[in-house]
């Protein structure tokens, strides 16, 4: 035997190198084996509840980097708090419904119009459980725990039993009606869109000033005048039936070039840049509210447009008097009932014209701007073409531009039931704050719901008419369909006749001949996911409304947050959420947004190939995600290092434990040394600060807090000077057990604490901690914060010793790179010291040699008294020399008593002592 087999080094099987995306597989289908979730969920019954409900992705395509920080904020939180006294279901959900299916479909080949709508509706339910059992492996393998065998789908029969429910309560309480009202309508999808659909891009259109002469100007304007528009969709000048002025405004008439023209005075100069007049004078001037009903004329067709009263004009830009065609905008048609105008939309469901605009029919209304201009330049009423790029409403999902068009369809009456609304959005916990603000201000602007499409993927509208036209929605009506849609799927609508859809003798005053007609339309799929509260909180036992925590992307504030406050306040007169978190959105290195054609995508599965799903978890927990957060292959390096650091960590703490057994080993806390009860101190403020910061979403907080504890305060500090006393001294030697007893508590809290978001890891840490009974660090709980005894004043002596061991270590750097030392441990230490940092050393009774990692140490007198060659720092003056003495063979401490013992004459007295009482057999 030799002397270096005496000492106790680390020893551990739990391996140096992650190897995370071949482990991690492993270990999910050790979970999968052990049905971890049940497991969790059994432990923590009978806990205060919370519910985390999931936004539903859609079931459509591979996930990308945005649903992995989605999922996995998610599963942060759902693991810290059934490891923090709280029962956490967590069941995920799909959204199914909707024209992304049917396009997938329609451009995998499927001939839509050759089957019918049943046959249709199968090959899309295929096709989303298809794409369910994709994402699902997808999510899994992020290491989301959840209910993954039983998530909830918004297809699936049970969830439209109630989402019909939801709508037959809405309606109950007068809440749905259908109107003719213009509204965003995508040629593209041929169905009518909800805000929450739309997004804005730029786009070009044509830019045109149009003169309207004066038929009758009801005494106050000469028939001579022109009334002058401007608008950026030329194909509505078929549909305009009025010219909308603001009471208040001031008009003028100016004489240009033999013409009189009307604009509003503030918009005059204006104008006349944009027109090119070149020198209008102003003949009259007159109040917006004298020019009510004056009658002008239609600049292509034999048509009067009435002058109307409308608060909605204003000057930002145009002329102040505002082409008005009800059939294609919201303020048009509102000050279009008020002054009885008809509602005139001559475009079809795909966007062409039709024969409601003479000259123009059968033309796509964007290709109708151009014969439009000029047919109203032949007429003379043409004063200015340009082009101008503006921000415009696009489809969602076509990307293509939406226009204004009035068609019958269902409506949520919002304005019904808004001040509910709001006073819902306030009683909310929103984070971030500004959350708040901005639903606020959306329910407070928005119209009324649009919830009916064209197509036939969804939920039908549950409606019947009776002979008489009669629109027929009672409780009767809607609890039959409801257990219909339960009992054989919402396919039913599509494949019985109205009759068979309705409570058997069922007989109405407005169809004698006992003859019913349904709704062809679907519901919007965000009345779909916005009805999960009832369909999933209230429909499943083990969930509860209302939820605590709806988490997804700032986009939901106009989407599933809306819908879903909609829905649940309408019914329930409360919001489904006690508190909503969001998140940003995920850009490249650069900030910039993904895409195909930039070639930075970020894919999630290629990341967890190449690196691991712990690595991209830890990235999640790095970043501040409540704005748009960065990714890139040179950040997720940086987080894989700060990984590496964690897990040699972790591997040192295991290596030092493998001969202790805390159950007789470890040490109550008043035998341990200062250092090592300074230690616990700290380690107890981290257990205290990510605690606290899972409790407020904080996991940058917890990043940073756990990254600096395991470089800064064990690496660099603790575990630094540990290695002279777990190393060298005998097995069962009291400080060694000191330390062991250090390094075992904090491996232990350390697992816990990492545990919700280096999932993986810590699972794989667990087995090894020697003591541990728990199957999985999952099944226990996190660690809590003790009040030690006197850890204040033991926090500012010994962090007061830490700044004066940081300058020893600065002059040692510099003595070593002036080359009169090698290694720390050939040196020695002189310090000449203020009284302060006097006092500081003589009450530390630990070994300063060890400390400081050095052979020799000595308090040679006052700071006043340092020799010239001095390294003067703030705490003492210090002087590095060269320890006296020989290197142990054993230690590697320079010493004078080395060769003193004659039995080992290589052996400082120390370390022949511990050989001699431990190994004198074996050598």
């Amino acid at each position: 035997m030799e002397y270096k087999d005496t000492l106790l080094m680390p020893k551990t099987e739990f391996p140096m190198r992650g190897n995370l995306p071949q482990r991690e597989p492993d270990l999910q289908a050790k979970w999968e084996e052990m049905n971890i979730y049940q497991k969790v969920q059994e432990r923590t019954k009978g806990r205060p509840i919370f519910v985390l409900h999931d936004g539903p992705p859609y079931a459509n395509g591979d996930i990308h980097m945005g649903h992995a920080l989605n999922k996995i904020l998610k599963d942060f939180i759902v693991r810290f708090k059934s490891m923090s006294g709280f029962h956490a279901p967590y069941v995920p959900g799909w959204d199914t419904h909707g024209l992304p299916i049917e396009q997938a479909l329609t451009n995998k080949g499927v001939k839509r119009k050759e089957m019918t709508v049943a046959e249709f509706r199968k090959l899309c339910t295929e096709y989303a459980y298809e794409q369910i059992d994709n994402q699902r492996s997808q999510f899994k393998r992020l290491g989301v725990r959840g209910d993954w065998n039983n998530p909830y789908i918004t297809l699936k029969p049970e969830y439209e039993a109630q989402q019909i429910k939801v709508f037959g309560e809405m309606a109950k309480k007068g809440y749905i009606y259908k109107g003719l009202k213009p509204v965003y309508w995508s040629p593209s999808s041929e169905s009518a869109l909800a805000e929450a659909e739309i997004e804005y891009n730029d786009k070009r259109s044509p830019s045109i000033y149009v003169a309207f002469k004066v038929k009758d100007g009801k005494g106050v304007l000469d028939q001579e005048t022109e009334i002058v528009i401007w608008t950026t969709t030329p194909w509505t000048i078929p549909a305009n039936l009025g010219i909308s002025v603001h009471p208040e405004l001031t008009y003028v008439v100016v004489s240009e070039n033999g013409h009189k023209y009307l604009v509003a005075e503030s918009l005059l100069e204006a104008v006349t840049n944009e027109i090119g007049w070149e020198s209008p004078e102003v003949v009259q001037k007159v109040k917006g509210a004298e020019l009510e009903n004056v009658i002008a004329s239609h600049p292509l067709y034999e048509r009067d447009s009435l002058v109307m009263l409308g608060e909605h004009v204003t000057t930002d830009a145009g002329t102040g008097c505002v082409h008005t065609a009800p059939g294609h905008g919201e303020d048009d048609f509102l000050v279009g009932q008020k002054y009885g105008l008809e509602v005139l939309c001559p475009v079809d469901d795909k966007g062409y014209m039709t024969s409601e605009a003479p000259g123009f029919e059968g033309l796509f209304y964007e290709d109708a701007n151009k014969p439009i201009g000029q047919k109203l330049e032949e007429n003379g009423a043409l004063l200015k073409l340009t082009f101008i790029t503006h921000s415009y409403p696009h489809d969602w999902r076509t990307k293509k531009p939406v226009i204004f068009r009035a068609t019958a369809q269902w409506f949520a009456s919002i304005k019904d039931f808004r001040e509910q609304l709001l006073e819902a959005v306030k009683e909310t916990k929103w984070v971030p704050a500004w959350g708040e603000t901005r639903l606020f201000n959306m329910v407070r602007d928005r119209g009324d719901w649009c919830i009916s499409r064209q197509r036939v993927w969804g939920v039908p509208i549950p409606v019947f008419y009776a002979e008489n036209g009669e629109e027929i929605i009672t409780d009767e009506t809607i609890n039959y369909v409801s257990e219909l849609f339960r009992q054989h799927g919402s396919n039913v609508w599509f494949e019985r006749e109205a009759k068979d859809l309705l409570p058997e003798g069922f007989t109405h005053p407005g169809s004698p001949n006992g003859r019913f007609t349904k709704e062809t339309d679907i519901m919007d799929v965000w009345f779909d996911s916005g009805s999960s509260h009832q369909a999933v909180l209230v429909e499943r036992e083990d969930l509860v409304r209302p939820a605590d925590l709806y988490l997804e992307g700032s986009d939901q504030y106009r989407g599933w947050f809306n819908s879903s406050l909609s829905t649940a306040v309408a019914v329930t007169g409360k919001a489904p959420y006690k508190g909503v978190l969001s998140h940003g959105f995920v850009l490249d290195g650069e900030g910039r947004k993904m895409s195909k054609s930039l070639g930075n995508v970020v894919v999630p599965a290629k990341v967890m190939n190449q690196l691991g799903a712990d690595i991209l978890r830890l990235w999640v927990a790095s970043v501040d995600y409540q704005a748009d957060v960065r990714v890139s292959d040179a950040i997720l390096k940086q987080v894989a290092e700060v990984y590496r650091k964690i897990r040699n960590t972790f591997r040192f703490l295991l290596g030092n434990l493998a001969d202790f057994d805390p159950g007789k080993d470890k040490l109550p806390y008043e035998d341990l040394r200062e250092v090592d009860q300074f230690m616990l101190v700290k380690l107890n403020k981290l257990v205290k600060h990510v605690r606290n910061s899972y409790e407020n979403y904080d996991y940058s907080g917890i990043y940073h807090a756990v990254n600096n504890f395991c470089t800064l305060d064990l690496s660099s500090f603790y575990l630094d000077f540990a290695k002279d006393v777990l190393y060298i001294e005998a097995k069962d030697n009291h400080e060694r057990r000191a330390i062991q007893t250090v390094l075992y508590e904090s491996l232990v809290a350390l697992t816990k604490l990492v545990s919700p978001i280096l999932s993986h890891t810590a699972d794989e840490v667990w087995p090894f901690i020697p003591g541990v009974t728990e199957e999985s660090v999952q099944l226990t709980d996190m660690p809590e914060y003790q009040e030690l005894d006197g850890a204040k004043a033991l926090e500012e002596k010994w962090s007061a010793f830490m700044k004066l061991r940081d300058e020893v270590l600065k002059a040692l750097e510099e003595a070593r790179n002036e080359k009169i030392i090698g290694k720390s441990l050939t040196a020695k230490v002189t310090l000449y010291v203020n009284e302060k940092t006097k006092a500081l050393l003589e009450s530390i009774h630990e070994s300063f040699t060890q400390l400081f990692i050095v052979s020799g140490f000595e308090v040679a007198g006052y700071y006043e008294a340092a020799p010239e060659n001095a390294i003067k720092l703030d705490s003492a003056a210090i002087v590095v020399t060269k320890a006296e003495g020989e290197t142990c063979e054993r230690c590697w401490v320079v010493t004078p008593d080395v060769g003193k013992n004659s039995e080992h004459p290589t052996l400082c007295l120390r370390c022949a002592d511990v050989v001699k009482e431990n190994y004198s057999q074996k050598l």
